[in-house]
């Protein structure tokens, strides 16, 4: 056994079990791929992967388990490379944020413009996608922080920390029915609705709000873009189900918008990470710099 199986071992798992992908990022030929992974299963006496022909296809129970310290020597690394550099420079390098468009928009921008203002060195990439595939960018190592609000809790391989409550409103242009009046689940429900994806930004909480009161919402669009939503809502298609804070006074003025926190429960988005990931200390200042963002007030001026 030896330190490029090992790193073989990772990669393929990164690649999904891909030999020819697995050889392209180690430089080498597939065949030369073939042989150690042949090497390695003769050495531990037992197949590691389940083969369909000359492909990889599944992991054997032992193969599991081995991949699961793969991944933990696969961390140790990254830490000792963050550990140095950090040492080195605090004040350079990368963080890789995994995080929704609804955060990215509305959120991220005034605690990422304050952490520049100490970190001007510290280049940011954001990654946008859903909250399930924000857990994978995690464990793939290519990203450090992921910020969302669904998911995360779930898996007990994160730290997770509170950073804000929201609530969710209703847009509608302002000729419409709900524009005025009391505002119930029963009268919204009698509407077409528009809004976010299952999995995005609370959509468990709406659908658990109206699944209590034995009402089922007429769903006729569905996004994972705010944007999107309150586009078609302009079209006139229905009531946008939304996160309040994604309700603009300035551009959205042609839209009414319904507080919905005495409907809905609140939301809340977390901050998460890998529990064996070392931090860097500015990627620390970042957080630090979420947690008080989302300390602050962080609701919109919702109108009755």
């Amino acid at each position: 056994m030896n330190l490029s199986q090992i790193e073989l071992l990772q990669i393929l798992q990164e690649t999904n079990l891909n030999l020819s992908k697995a050889a392209e990022k180690m430089n080498v030929v597939q065949s030369a791929v073939s042989r150690q992974l042949q090497l390695f299963e003769t050495e531990l006496g037992t197949p590691l992967f389940v083969r369909q022909g000359k492909r990889l296809i599944a992991l054997t129970p032992l193969g599991r388990q081995v991949m699961s310290e793969v991944s933990a020597i696969g961390q140790a690394k990254q830490n000792i490379k963050a550990i140095a550099a950090d040492f080195m420079d605090s004040h350079e390098g990368t963080i890789h944020i995994a995080t929704t468009h609804t955060q990215a928009k509305y959120f991220l921008p005034v605690p990422i413009q304050r952490f520049r203002e100490k970190y001007p060195a510290v280049r940011i990439y954001m990654l946008q996608a859903s909250p399930a595939q924000l857990i994978d960018q995690l464990y793939q190592h290519t990203a450090d922080v992921a910020i969302c609000t669904e998911k995360v809790t779930e898996d007990v391989g994160l730290i997770t920390k509170y950073c804000y409550e929201w609530h969710h409103a209703a847009v509608m242009p302002k000729n419409h029915p709900l524009a005025t009046g009391e505002l119930t689940r029963e009268r919204l429900a009698t509407f077409p609705i528009l809004t976010y994806s299952f999995g995005y930004t609370g959509r468990s909480m709406i659908e658990k709000a109206f699944e209590d009161k034995g009402l089922k919402l007429d769903i006729i669009l569905a996004a994972a873009d705010t944007d999107v939503i309150k586009t078609y809502v302009r079209l006139g298609l229905g009531v946008g189900l939304i996160a309040g804070m994604a309700y603009d006074q300035t551009i959205d003025q042609d839209l009414v918008i319904r507080d919905l926190s005495a409907l809905i429960a609140p939301s809340v988005t977390k901050i998460a990470y890998l529990k064996q990931h070392y931090l860097p200390r500015y990627t620390q200042h970042f957080i630090t710099e979420l947690l008080q963002a989302g300390n602050e007030h962080f609701k919109p001026n919702l109108t009755a």
